[in-house]
């Protein structure tokens, strides 16, 4: 099976906004195949949603940082798609990384 396409990272997002590419640009129409989640102090989430104001595309419940440092995800089949920019909202969370194709 062939690679559908290269997968590249976000910069780490520290505080609710937009993911950006390791260029500093706001990603364009993308898929999500992983995402990777350092825990706050307290259990909390991460949010993504498709723009701003978009849908939710995906929402996760992070542990303590106690209980894990932190947390991977790899998306299923295809991964999840977004036509606008990745916006994410971090709740207890002390950053996140988006591994997208």
């Amino acid at each position: 099976m062939a690679m559908q396409t290269d997968v590249l990272s976000t910069q780490p997002l520290n505080a609710t906004g937009n993911f950006q590419t390791q260029g500093g640009t706001n990603l364009g129409r993308s898929r999500i195949k992983a995402i990777y989640a350092v825990c706050g102090a307290s259990a909390g989430n991460v949010t993504i949603r498709d723009g701003a104001s978009g849908g939710v595309l995906v929402q996760i419940a992070t542990p303590t940082s106690v209980n894990a440092g932190s947390i991977y995800i790899i998306m299923p089949g295809q991964g999840i798609l977004a036509d606008r920019p990745l916006h994410g909202t971090l709740t207890n969370a002390t950053s996140v990384v988006v591994f997208y194709g």
